[in-house]
């Protein structure tokens, strides 16, 4: 697949045009913002909390605390903003910090379930949604199957790959980063990406296969 669009069934490519639009306006919020400018780093997080919260969600499968690993995200990269010199584009640089939000996240959480099992989980309630830079309630790019057999089979099969696997799935076949920025994002060569999405599109065409036949 390529980037995800309005119809995810039959997604298309962003034309180059805008996809570069997009990156230069970036880079213009991201030069305000290095200067003190809250409201310019407010629209970057407003323009890319979707994307951010759909990658989260999509990894952890839990809707409440991809809500605040997404703010954890902002606030870490804002923390970060003034050492960001565009040798890549803001939003795989947003992609890289939530990597490691994430695999933080679920190496405590095995910490965590190695002793007393903690099942915490954030209340949604606490969650001000009216802020404008917490994360929007969106659908993820590819939940317009949400609710339906396909989905829930999918979601099952995904669950079932590794947590590397599973990340470049997603950030190849839903995000549509390219193979070099899923290679920045995951810290890893090329050749590492094409490898992981070879052997998880195998995995997850088997278990899809297996699921079929066994009914």
């Amino acid at each position: 697949m390529n980037k995800p669009c309005s119809d995810p069934s039959n997604p298309l490519p962003i034309p180059q045009d805008a996809a570069a639009e997009e990156s230069d306006e970036d880079l213009r919020l991201v030069s305000l913002a290095q200067q003190g400018d809250m409201s310019a780093y407010d629209e970057l997080v407003i323009r890319h909390r979707g994307k951010i919260y759909a990658m989260i969600r999509n990894m952890i499968k839990n809707e409440a605390d991809a809500w605040d690993l997404s703010q954890d995200v902002f606030i870490k990269a804002w923390q970060a903003l003034p050492r960001f010199e565009a040798r890549s584009r803001f939003s795989t640089w947003l992609y890289r910090i939530s990597h490691n939000v994430v695999y933080d996240w679920v190496r405590k959480r095995k910490v965590d379930s190695a002793g007393e099992l903690n099942d915490e989980i954030f209340d949604r309630e606490k969650i001000d949604s009216s802020a404008r830079t917490a994360p929007a309630f969106v659908e993820p790019p590819d939940d317009a199957l949400s609710n339906s057999e396909l989905r829930v089979k999918i979601e099952a099969a995904l669950a079932k790959l590794s947590e590397d696997h599973r990340e470049a799935v997603i950030l190849k076949d839903v995000q549509g980063l390219s193979y070099k920025e899923i290679a920045d994002v995951m810290e890893c060569s090329i050749g590492t990406v094409m490898s992981r999405l070879f052997y998880a599109r195998q995995k997850l065409q088997t278990l899809l296969k297996d699921e079929y036949e066994s009914r």
